[in-house]
């Protein structure tokens, strides 16, 4: 790969449905709650799953009371899962396969989103001094995911984690510093849940694993923040500015609130349920 690809852009860390069997409407169980309307537990394909594995109601799902659907994004695990470690054959095709499959889908779905995390770190230039260590943890990730479902249901995620995060950690310090000289705020892992914050200028700040469950952070400046991890369901976006956010996900900004007015990285697309 060259220097000038982007490693966050690659397909293979995309959702691609149209090359998956459904498996994150089957293997993943979900409860009757605000999330969804009913209850399906694991191993049981939801009931708007169609026989060509894509869902019946996927332009409704939030009328119909799936918002913990338009939420979840597996960074393409499922079509590697389906594709690769189970070369193209269905659960419903060899149905002895279903299990090991659904199994190995959750396994896979952690593992891509470490690879997303590392993907964005290469794509930093800031982050130079640790592109060979970074680089090296995601040949490594990316051929664990290649690799038979026997080794990958015994892969140690939360090992592997361990190794990862002191990169993306250092990955954040160094792009937070070239952005924002100076001291910047720090609320890695704080309680904010319901918090008050409009308008905060958190420009580089650290929100790492931060639980910002219904925060007001509407008009706030989160530019070059770092937001691994950060818990923003239902946080109020309206009017924020999150370009250069760090470690920013799809389904972090879907699980938030936000309207026209809030800038988003050019990497993420803004949420279509977000008002306009």
């Amino acid at each position: 790969m060259s220097e000038r690809t982007s490693y966050a852009a690659q397909p293979g860390l995309q959702s691609d449905c149209g090359n998956c069997f459904g498996l994150c409407c089957v293997a993943l169980p979900f409860s009757r709650s605000s999330d969804f309307p009913v209850d399906k537990p694991a191993g049981t394909p939801c009931g708007s799953l169609q026989e060509d594995f894509r869902c019946g109601i996927h332009r409704r799902l939030r009328d119909q009371g799936y918002n913990g659907c338009t939420v979840f994004d597996c960074f393409g695990a499922g079509q590697k899962v389906s594709q690769v470690t189970f070369k193209g054959v269905s659960w419903r095709e060899e149905p002895d396969s279903a299990r090991a499959m659904y199994e190995v889908f959750p396994v896979v779905r952690q593992l891509h989103e470490l690879l997303k995390y590392v993907a964005q770190a290469l794509d930093l230039p800031a982050a130079g001094p640790v592109h060979g260590d970074l680089r090296r943890a995601y040949e490594r990730l990316d051929a664990l995911t290649r690799d038979t479902a026997e080794v990958l249901l015994a892969v140690d995620v939360d090992a592997l984690r361990g190794e990862v995060n002191p990169l993306l950690l250092r990955t954040s310090e160094l792009a937070r510093a070239a952005a924002v000289p100076g001291r910047k705020k720090n609320h890695r892992g704080a309680h904010l849940m319901g918090s008050r914050l409009r308008g905060a200028k958190l420009r580089g700040a650290s929100l790492r694993g931060a639980l910002l469950i219904a925060a007001d952070l509407s008009g706030s400046d989160l530019r070059d923040a770092d937001l691994i991890g950060a818990d923003m369901r239902d946080t109020n976006l309206c009017g924020a500015d999150l370009r250069g956010a760090l470690f920013l996900t799809q389904p972090q900004l879907n699980a938030a609130r936000g309207d026209a007015r809030t800038k988003v990285p050019q990497s993420l697309q803004r949420p279509p349920h977000w008002a306009d």
